[in-house]
């Protein structure tokens, strides 16, 4: 560790340049068609921040997450008897843009850090912030919508860079100015985290320059954040003396900005990279003396340049066959997607990140000293409530389908239509040859995505896929919408997992298929007053075998209630950004039932819809509709509910 440069160096120039690997080539249409009214993620110093006020903020409206953090439990039979539950956890910091320039709600390219291991994060840190763009940066919606739905904190991030790197030690003055008892500043950062839906801030101060009175401020302003119910995250950087001094564990000289004395100043703390296994057990030590958690810290482990080919002093965290010593924080793991060549790429990349080398999360044995996060820290599951619907939608895609049908080809991404993804990826259990499973871009039942298993398995093979833990009722049904081939039978088995018998497995099975997409849907009377603890999916011995999965739902009844369409839809503004082509900012009136997500249609005079984006928001903006010189554009806004059921649409006429 003693080689690592400082911190917010590689933050600052991250934050200054695109985050587009080679082979991901940036979309023109996302230039072209945003002609002035893109809507972008929001940013400040500051002073500009006071001034900061939602109702004159054009963008406020587009900034704004809609997906409540979900609940999230144990598994009943976690995958790796390796792990430890309930010790640490995981802190990754993304930079999944520039600080500036970064749209609010997705863009038409596929190319995208789809963050899509949630089960082994606790909170993530929305990375970013430079000297000349803005110092306090706000996560856009997609992200926290995505995080929100598996049960994930989000924090933006303020970052007070060193001199070197742009930093003013006035700004850090402006950032902890009074207002009598108050810092302005900080009631401003809690409006904000409050209109836009995420979950506080991480802080980190490295301009010199200060003194032991701007220390206490600093201290004093981060406690009020916390105190305002924000999760406020401190860096390990500034000292009570008021300067930058990296401490790399928690010592007497910054104690102070996790606890004083009786206060609880900050939720947790990132420790700086350069760490020891004496450091990190002393800070263990000390925390438990301030009567914090040790797993409260977060030993920080910068990955931006060689991801799994980094080396970590494994040992001085996850001790083996000990209690873990802190949690762990990963700086920049989006590293599994800027040194990728494509998607397929990107998802081995990152597979390998968070599962180890051998693609299966109970299995991390393995002589590579980077063994996969789930060796160390146990899978978490947000399923915890009905109706659980998935259609393996990762966020991102080639292609848009509603109901087996293409209604877009355009690429895309936007996490706040990611659905909860497979728990276990991949854990097959087989006597003999066994399947491959995994997330296909090709085709797709709703969404951009579909899971797709091959291979030619000599005996039964069996997938685990979700943890679970729902409570089933005696109307309770489970939906599959699957594809396994030419017509005859399906060889497909759901298997269900118990509370009341965790390791016994009982069956559904999916029978004759006709050929191409189709739905099953089975009656779960029998297992009325049971709590499902997991769901797997069984493959029958045979020959060769592809078959695709779109959809896998368990609803409280079979048959999900209809949904209210959306109230009016205005149009807020629209700009022309070629002769064929216009931008739209949209808005409506929320629908008064529950809405997972609301869905933008162009409707055609043949009757024909064109798919143009989504969000579980009451604003959009569509980035690019085909529009020629004069013509009356039909725009259709339909609301879709947890069970997916698809209200009646509302329409608006862009002329």
């Amino acid at each position: 560790m003693s080689t690592r440069r400082q911190f917010m160096k590689l933050g600052l120039a991250a934050a200054a340049t695109p985050l587009l690997p080679t082979g991901f080539p940036r979309a023109e249409a996302e230039v072209d068609a945003a002609a002035g009214i893109q809507p972008f993620a929001s940013y400040w110093h500051p002073n500009t921040l006071l001034a900061w006020d939602p109702a004159t903020d054009p963008d406020a409206r587009f900034n704004r997450a809609s997906v409540p953090l979900a609940p999230r439990a144990v598994p009943a039979r976690p995958a790796n008897a390796h792990a430890h539950p309930g010790e640490a956890k995981v802190q990754p910091l993304v930079a999944y843009a520039p600080t500036s320039g970064n749209p609010a709600q997705g863009a038409l390219e596929i190319n995208y850090y789809a963050t899509n291991y949630w089960q082994y994060m606790d909170t993530l840190v929305f990375w970013g912030g430079s000297a000349s763009e803005g110092l306090i940066l706000a996560p856009n919606p997609t992200v926290t919508d995505a995080a929100h739905r598996n049960g994930v904190k989000v924090v933006g991030n303020v970052f007070l860079p060193p001199t070197a790197y742009g930093g003013r030690i006035q700004w850090v003055r402006d950032f902890v100015q009074r207002d009598g008892d108050r810092f302005p500043v900080a009631d401003k950062m809690v409006e904000v985290a409050r209109h836009h839906g995420f979950d506080g801030w991480f802080v980190n101060q490295e301009t010199a320059g200060g003194d032991a009175a701007l220390a206490a401020a600093m201290r004093d302003m981060v406690a009020q954040l916390r105190a305002s119910g924000l999760h406020v995250i401190w860096y390990d950087a500034m000292t009570r003396t008021g300067g930058v001094s990296w401490q790399n564990a928690l010592t007497a000289s910054n104690q102070m900005f996790l606890q004083d004395g009786a206060t609880r100043v900050s939720d947790q703390m990132f420790l700086n990279f350069w760490w020891s296994g004496s450091g990190l057990a002393g800070s263990a030590a000390l925390a438990r003396s301030l009567g914090r958690s040790p797993y409260e810290l977060f030993s920080g482990v910068d990955v931006e340049s060689n991801g799994y080919n980094t080396a970590v002093g494994w040992s001085s965290v996850f001790p083996e066959d000990q209690p873990h010593v802190t949690s762990l924080g990963f700086y920049r793991p989006e590293w599994t997607f800027k040194s990728s060549t494509g998607p397929a790429d990107f998802y081995a990349r990152d597979n390998r990140f968070w599962v180890g080398p051998n693609g299966d999360p109970a299995n991390t044995t393995s002589t590579a000293s980077w063994k996969g996060v789930a060796h160390y820290v146990t899978e978490l599951t947000p399923i915890t409530s009905l109706p659980f619907v998935t259609n393996f939608d990762t966020g991102h895609g080639r292609l848009f389908a509603v109901d087996g049908q293409v209604v877009s080809t355009s690429p895309w991404h936007n996490l706040s239509l990611q659905d909860v993804l497979p728990t276990w990826r991949w854990s097959v259990g087989s006597t003999g040859t066994k399947v491959v499973p995994g997330l296909d871009w090709d085709r797709a039942w709703d969404g951009g995505t579909s899971l797709k298993v091959t291979g030619t398995p000599s005996a039964d093979n069996d997938i685990r896929l979700f943890a679970t833990e729902l409570a089933l009722g005696g109307a309770a049904s489970l939906e599959l919408v699957y594809d396994s081939g030419a017509a005859g039978p399906s060889r497909l088995l759901v298997g269900l997992q118990f509370a009341d018998a965790p390791d016994t497995t009982e069956l559904l099975d999916v029978g004759d298929s006709a050929g191409g997409w189709q739905r099953a849907v089975f009656a779960l009377d029998a297992h009325a007053d049971r709590v499902l603890v997991g769901i797997s999916l069984r493959v029958t011995a045979g020959g060769a075998f592809t078959g695709y999965v779109g959809r896998l739902g368990v609803h409280e009844t079979a048959t999900p209630a209809e949904i209210a369409a959306p109230g009016p839809v205005t149009v807020e503004q629209v700009a022309r950004s070629s002769t064929t082509t216009a931008a739209v900012r949209l808005g409506w009136v929320r629908s008064p039932d529950a809405v997972r997500q609301y869905r933008v249609f162009k409707r055609d005079a043949d009757g024909t819809r064109t798919f143009l984006g989504g969000t579980p928001n009451d604003a959009y903006f569509v980035p690019a509709v085909a529009k020629a010189e004069g013509e009356e554009v039909t725009l259709e806004v339909v609301a879709v509910s947890e069970a997916f059921a698809v209200s009646t649409a509302s329409e608006v006429v862009v002329s």
